[in-house]
C-alpha cells in the first residue's frame, strides 16, 4: 500500500516536471507550468493566508493567459509530493533583465515578526511573479 502511494506522488511530480521541461534548452520561456519547492521556517502571509513548511509552488502560463488564478500554493511531504492547495492567486507578471539563479522570495514586515510574500521567481526565469494586495 505504502509502496502505491508513493509511487503515484512520484508520477504526479513527475508529470508536472515533464510539463516544466517543455521549453527548448535551459530555458523557462514558453514552459505551460513551472513549479519549485520552498521551505518557510517562518509563516509568510500570501494573499490572506498563512504559510509555513514545506510548500510546492507552481505556475500556470495557461491559466495566466485566461484570467484565472495562475500561482497556487500546495503543501508538500516529500514522501507523497504535493497535497492540498494552501492559496491560489492570480500574480501580476514582471519582466526581469536576468534569469534567476535560484529561486527568490521577496517579503516585507507587516507587523513585528510577521512577513507578507510580494513577489517570487522560480529558478532559470526570466519573469518575477507578483503577489496582488487585493
Amino acid at each position: 500500500m505504502k509502496l502505491s502511494i508513493r509511487i503515484g506522488a512520484l508520477l504526479v511530480v513527475a508529470f508536472i516536471a515533464a510539463g516544466t521541461l517543455t521549453a527548448s534548452g535551459d530555458s523557462f520561456v514558453g514552459a505551460k507550468k513551472q513549479w519549485t519547492i520552498v521551505n518557510f521556517v517562518d509563516p509568510v502571509l500570501v494573499k490572506g493566508q498563512f504559510v509555513m513548511g514545506p510548500v510546492m509552488i507552481l505556475h500556470d502560463s495557461e491559466k495566466m493567459a485566461k484570467g484565472e488564478p495562475c500561482t497556487s500554493f500546495y503543501r508538500f511531504d516529500k514522501a507523497r509530493g504535493p497535497q492540498e492547495e494552501l492559496v491560489s492567486f492570480h500574480c501580476r507578471p514582471r519582466f526581469t533583465d536576468d534569469k534567476a539563479g535560484a529561486t527568490s522570495i521577496v517579503t516585507t514586515l507587516t507587523d513585528p515578526g510577521c512577513r507578507k510574500l510580494v513577489e517570487y521567481q522560480i529558478a532559470g526565469d526570466a519573469e518575477a511573479h507578483g503577489v496582488p494586495v487585493k
